[in-house]
C-alpha cells in the first residue's frame, strides 16, 4: 500500500509499505477514507526528528471502513464506518476506568517513561504505524474505534479522531465560569475549534494569532480577534477587553512552535545540528521549547483563573515563573486528549441535521496522499491559506 513516511528532517515521501495484517485478536484493519494533517505532525517534521526513524508511517487522525477484525473484536465488523482515536487504549485498565485513556496502562511506553501509545508518533509513543496511508492496523480495536453512521461526508466525523476531543478537553480543563471570558492563544485547528466550542456554550471568546486567514475565520464566527502584529502591548489590549482583570481562562493552543522566543528557537536549531543520540538526550533533559505563549497565558489570565495547555511542549526542564503562578493562584491543567472519554458528549453535535461547530467546512484543503510532501511544507510555512488539511486516500 501507499503511505506518507518520514524520511528525515523536513522530508516526507509517499512510499510503498507492506499492507497491514491482523496480528492480535484485538486488532482490526481499516481502509482509510480520510486522514488529517495535524499541527503535531509538524513537530515530527522538524523539532522531534531525533525520535523518528526513516520510513516511519505518519498520521494520527484517520477514519475509514473496517476491512477485517480479530476474534476478540465484537463491537465493530467489516463494512462498518469508524473513526480511529489518535491514542491507543484498552478500555479495561485502571487509567481507562478513570477516563484517562491517554495514560492507558496496557499501551503505556514504560521504557520511555511516557503514556499510552499513539498512532504515527515517534518511538517515545510506541512507533505505531500511522494513518496517513491507504490501510491501517488498529490495535486495541475491541475498544478504540468509534462507529459512526454511513451517509454524511467524512468531514462530519473525521475530527473525532483528534481535533474535536482535544479542543473539547481544552475547554473542559479551562473551567470557564458561566458567561465567562476565554482567551485562546493560537487559532490553528485546535484553537479555532476550542473557540467554537466555547462560543457554542455561551462564553465570550478572545483569540490571538498573527495569520490573517486564521484571524478572519475566527472573527467570522464571533471571536474577538487580536492580531499579534498589530498590538505592541498585547496584555494591555486584553485587559482593556476584560475589565482590567484579564480573562477567566486561557487556552494555549500554540505549544513549542510559538513565535517570540528567539533563545529557544536557537536552541532548537542548534539541537538539530547534533547527532540523533545527543539530540534525544538534550530534548529529554533540557528545555528546548519556545515558551512565549505559555508566558503570555500566565501574565494574561486573571488572578484565580485557569490555564489549559493544549499545545504540545517537548522540553523537560523548561523554566516556569512559579512565583507568579503561586501569587496569582493560577490553576494549570494539561495533557493528551482522552478521546473516548469525550466522544459521547461530542457525537450529538455531529449526528443532527445542523452543524453547530462548523465541521462540514472546517478543512481548507482536501488532497490526495500524493500531495502529502508539498502539503507538509505548505502547512508548516502557513501558505495558501492552509489551516486544516485532510488527505483522502
Amino acid at each position: 500500500m501507499k503511505a506518507l513516511t518520514w524520511q528525515g528532517k523536513r522530508s516526507v515521501e509517499l512510499t510503498e509499505v507492506p499492507d497491514p495484517v491482523i496480528k492480535e485478536p484485538t486488532d482490526a484493519i481499516v481502509r482509510i477514507t480520510s486522514t488529517g494533517l495535524c499541527g503535531s505532525d509538524l513537530h515530527l517534521y522538524e523539532v522531534m526528528a531525533p525520535f523518528m526513524t526513516e520510513g516511519d508511517v505518519l498520521g494520527h487522525e484517520p477514519m475509514g471502513i473496517v476491512e477485517a477484525v480479530g476474534a476478540a473484536v465484537r463491537h465493530i465488523a467489516p463494512g462498518d464506518r469508524v473513526v480511529v482515536p489518535f491514542g491507543i487504549a484498552c478500555g479495561n485498565c485502571f487509567m481507562c476506568g478513570q477516563g484517562l485513556q491517554s495514560q492507558c496502562e496496557t499501551t503505556q511506553n514504560r521504557e520511555q517513561g511516557m503514556g499510552a501509545s499513539l498512532f504515527g508518533y515517534t518511538k517515545l509513543y510506541g512507533q505505531v504505524p500511522g494513518g496517513q496511508a491507504e490501510f491501517l492496523r488498529v490495535p486495541q480495536a475491541h475498544y478504540g474505534p468509534v462507529k459512526v453512521p454511513h451517509g454524511p461526508p467524512d468531514d462530519r466525523f473525521v475530527y473525532l479522531s483528534d481535533v474535536l476531543p482535544t479542543a473539547w478537553q481544552g475547554v473542559e480543563y479551562a473551567a470557564i465560569p458561566p458567561g465567562g471570558t476565554l482567551l485562546v492563544l493560537g487559532l490553528g485547528p485546535i484553537g479555532d475549534m476550542a473557540a467554537r466550542i466555547a462560543l457554542h456554550r455561551g462564553h465570550i471568546v478572545l483569540g490571538v494569532d498573527l495569520v490573517p486567514e486564521r484571524l478572519e475565520r475566527a472573527r467570522s464566527r464571533g471571536v474577538v480577534t487580536l492580531d499579534l502584529n498589530e498590538h505592541d502591548d498585547l496584555l494591555g489590549s486584553i485587559r482593556e477587553l476584560t475589565d482590567g482583570r484579564g480573562p477567566d481562562s486561557v487556552i494555549d493552543a500554540v505549544g513549542m512552535e510559538a513565535h517570540g522566543s528567539p533563545a529557544a528557537g536557537l536552541a532548537q536549531k542548534m539541537a538539530g545540528l547534533l547527532p540523533d543520540a545527543f539530540q534525544e538526550r538534550l530534548m529529554e533533559r533540557a528545555g528546548v521549547d519556545r515558551l512565549a505563549a505559555v508566558y503570555t497565558a500566565i501574565d494574561a489570565v486573571r488572578r484565580g483563573g485557569t490555564i489549559s495547555l493544549s499545545g504540545v511542549y517537548g522540553g523537560m526542564t523548561d523554566p516556569l515563573p512559579m512565583l507568579t503562578l503561586f501569587d496569582k493562584q493560577i490553576q494549570l491543567r494539561m495533557g493528551q486528549a482522552n478521546v473516548r472519554h469525550w466522544v459521547d458528549d461530542i457525537l450529538p453535535l455531529l449526528t443532527g441535521d445542523d452543524d453547530p461547530l462548523g465541521v462540514d467546512d472546517f478543512a481548507t484543503h482536501r488532497l490526495p496522499l500524493a500531495a502529502g510532501p508539498e502539503a507538509y511544507e505548505t502547512f508548516q510555512k502557513k501558505r495558501d491559506g492552509a489551516i486544516k488539511i485532510v488527505f483522502q486516500p
